[in-house]
């Protein structure tokens, strides 16, 4: 097993930089997510390490060596693709084999080393099967017990899961999270779910246009996003966003005025709370209140989209709540859960509002009245 270092690397295609200058240390034996949009660099990052693509310049190691002049066959790296990759004409056993074979393993250690990884994703009773007769996740599992079978330093995964209806995608996160628990090796993973991203990850690095936004374990990513790009992007529904500016330490938001607490600072801020961090207001005399826009019911909560002057926002409410478009509805904030951003940088502020009436033991244990000041 190895760590994965890449310094300062920097890849051009012609005048276009796909990734300026980019810094990333990974440990030996962590998940490490790659999230982001189409167009963000993940792929491509992951592609300089497999070697696949060339840096234009910069320093890549994987544990103590430096592999940029290093061919693909000889970092000792596996890869598992999004479309499966495997070989028609060879059954399950013989996909499983392949690179065993290419390196002049003898057919009996061969033989013994798949049916071992194929134990260990489930594929004992399918190994004389063509690939052709497997389903989605069937065929993903070989893929996984090839790359498994050459016990690499490193695993690549790029979006392995894309292909598969949403169970699998459930079964076979889980089977991915307890494989490379098990086997304890370096794995970077590629991703534009951030469901993956959250349930698989040791570690998410959320880049935007070649850049890394912040790089934390998913329990921050979420609590604390660094700035308004990650707060948007993680969550769904993601983060309420709501636009104002911060006057006299009154932020205010078209016809919405948060009067109650005193806000740091003067000038355009942007709030932020999500839609967990709310609760109905059963005397509807909550925080914030408008006319539901929509309702979607996922089973376990529903999703209520409230309609404020000049924008809208997400709620979660009980399974057990009723309501239903042009309805009026009412929600409490969770001051302790609020997130304000500068406009300007779009970096998080650290700092939130103190209660301007009454006294509580912590200066955000309750949202003051967030009001329409018209109506």
């Amino acid at each position: 097993m190895a760590s994965v270092t890449l310094s300062n690397i920097e890849k051009r295609f012609g005048s276009f930089v796909a990734l300026p200058q980019l810094n990333l240390s990974i440990a030996d034996g962590e998940f490490l997510v790659l999230l982001g949009p189409s167009g963000c660099g993940k792929t491509t990052t992951m592609r300089i390490v497999a070697g696949l693509e060339e840096a234009s310049t910069g320093v890549l190691r994987i544990g103590d060596n430096i592999v940029n002049d290093i061919l693909p066959k000889d970092r000792d790296v596996a890869m598992v693709f999004q479309n499966y990759g495997l070989y028609p004409h060879m059954t399950v056993a013989g996909n499983i084999a392949y690179p065993l074979k290419v390196r002049g393993v003898p057919k009996a250690e061969r033989e013994r080393q798949v049916r071992i990884a194929a134990e260990k994703v489930e594929l004992g009773p399918l190994l004389e099967r063509k690939p052709r007769e497997l389903s989605g996740g069937q065929r993903q599992r070989v893929a996984l017990a090839r790359a498994i079978v050459r016990t690499p330093k490193v695993f690549l995964m790029d979006e392995p899961l894309s292909n598969l209806d949403a169970k699998l995608r459930v079964t076979m996160r889980a089977e991915i999270k307890h494989l490379q628990h098990e086997l304890g090796v370096t794995t970077i993973y590629v991703t534009h779910d951030q469901i993956e991203a959250m349930t698989l990850a040791d570690r998410v690095a959320v880049m935007n246009k070649g850049e890394i936004q912040q790089l934390a374990p998913p329990e921050e990513i979420y609590d604390r996003p660094a700035n308004l790009f990650v707060a948007g992007f993680i969550g769904s529904p993601p983060m309420n966003l709501i636009t104002g500016e911060i006057t006299n330490g009154v932020f205010r938001a078209g016809a919405l005025s948060l009067d109650k607490y005193q806000f740091p600072g003067e000038g355009k801020t942007v709030f932020g709370i999500r839609p967990e961090d709310m609760t109905v207001a059963e005397d509807g005399a909550g925080d914030v209140g408008g006319q539901i826009y929509a309702v979607e019911l996922t089973g376990e909560s529903n999703y209520v989209t409230i309609q404020l002057p000049g924008t809208r926002i997400i709620a979660r409410a009980p399974r057990s709540w009723r309501g239903k478009p042009g309805d009026m509805a009412s929600f409490n904030f969770n001051m302790s859960r609020i997130h304000l951003f500068d406009l300007d940088t779009g970096k998080r502020v650290e700092h939130l509002p103190t209660e301007v009436r009454g006294t509580t033991d912590h200066p955000c244990s309750e949202l003051g009245r967030l009001s329409r000041s018209q109506q």
